[in-house]
């Protein structure tokens, strides 16, 4: 992955490329920023750059003994830590993470998750990674100017885990750089953030977007600026919404099937749809709520008659003619709430099934009072 890989995120990379060629390079940096919007391309990028052997002013030669190394993300002075499943550490699944950058630029957790076959496990980095980074990083630089090392997602690292790299991110060997790539930097430890340098990534520019959308899927400018307001600055959320995929399409029939059983108050179709639900996986889950969320957003938003303010795509429109006058002021802080703790207990392997039936059940109740 280079700089020119990323779509938009312009000022960033000026910022990174200047930073780099003053030789001002943090010993640790924390992109953080909503899903979908470049955040570990861009530390691959500038991961890249740093060792290139003949950099140019916008980009890494692509050239260089360094850089076709990178190309193969097989640099002995590059390591990553990322969530795995099954106890145990990142490097037992480096294969299939080179294997899956090399189709992937843009992605998140679950789409990680499915390509591992990881099925009803959640995406850790387990407590001994930890060991195997101060192990890494102890030993002497191979052959590049910076041993980089790239933790994607550090919110899912073990608490064990984290603790044990305070010292080593406050404090690491000559020319280590940490960088950390988050979406949920306040579930990052903060004795952690305090020692890296916070970089925000923005989503991604409006035309930027279109451009990549257009050149990329052949879409017409008026249906590319229509996916990019849907998908709000997320290109991973773009391409899904360009694809159609059978993800999205499954969670808002749930979503549609649990809403009409929740209303009907019919215990019968209640059970059904809970149990549907708890049998796709605790990631899917997770997802599901947060689409669930989302959608409570955008049918409460939908009420306002302001329609530059609503991400809906024409299905979910039209089941909002008639279902958003039920999302409303008395009912959408507590619907938040509800789906919220809901994706909490997901998180702490709660049983799903009396989950999804207890949110049933108060769904009803929120909807018909």
């Amino acid at each position: 992955m280079y700089f020119k890989d990323i779509i938009g995120l312009r000022d960033i990379k000026k910022h990174l490329l200047e930073s780099a060629q003053k030789g001002v390079v943090p010993h640790a940096y924390l992109f953080y920023g909503p899903e979908g919007v470049g955040k570990l391309p861009l530390a691959i990028a500038y991961a890249r750059y740093l060792n290139c052997l003949n950099p140019q002013a916008d980009d890494a030669c692509g050239e260089c003994p360094s850089c076709l190394k990178f190309n193969k993300l097989a640099h002995p002075d590059l390591h990553f830590a990322f969530p795995v499943i099954k106890s145990k550490v990142s490097d037992e699944y480096l294969p299939q993470w080179r294997d899956f950058l090399s189709q992937h630029t843009y992605f998140n957790l679950n789409d990680w998750l499915n390509f591992i076959d990881a099925q009803n496990a959640q995406g850790i980095i387990y407590a001994k990674e930890s060991e195997e980074i101060i192990r890494k990083l102890s030993l002497k630089i191979y052959e590049a100017k910076y041993r980089i090392m790239i933790v994607w997602l550090p919110e899912k690292m073990h608490e064990v885990c984290a603790n044990k790299l305070l010292k080593m991110i406050e404090e690491p060997p000559v020319n280590t750089v940490f960088l950390l790539v988050s979406e949920e930097p306040e579930e990052v430890l903060p004795t952690i953030q305090s020692r890296c340098q916070l970089v925000h990534i923005n989503t991604i520019e409006q035309d930027e977007m279109v451009n990549a959308i257009e050149s990329r899927y052949r879409l017409s400018e008026k249906d590319a600026l229509s996916v990019v307001h849907i998908a709000n600055g997320s290109f991973t959320k773009a391409v899904k919404i360009i694809e159609s995929t059978d993800e999205t399409k499954y969670f808002f029939n749930l979503f549609k099937t649990m809403m009409r059983a929740s209303v009907s108050r019919n215990i019968k179709n209640i059970k059904a749809i809970a149990n549907e639900i708890a049998g796709i996986g605790r990631e899917m889950q997770k997802s599901y709520v947060l689409y669930c969320l989302r959608m409570f957003r955008e049918y409460f938003i939908n009420n306002l008659h302001e329609p530059q303010m609503v991400y809906l795509n024409s299905e979910e429109a039209d089941f909002g003619l008639r279902f958003s006058p039920f999302i409303n002021e008395r009912n959408v802080e507590k619907l938040n709430d509800e789906f919220s703790l809901a994706y909490r207990q997901i998180e702490q392997n709660g049983n799903a099934k009396i989950i999804f039936l207890d949110l049933c059940l108060k769904i009803t109740v929120l909807l018909l009072n």
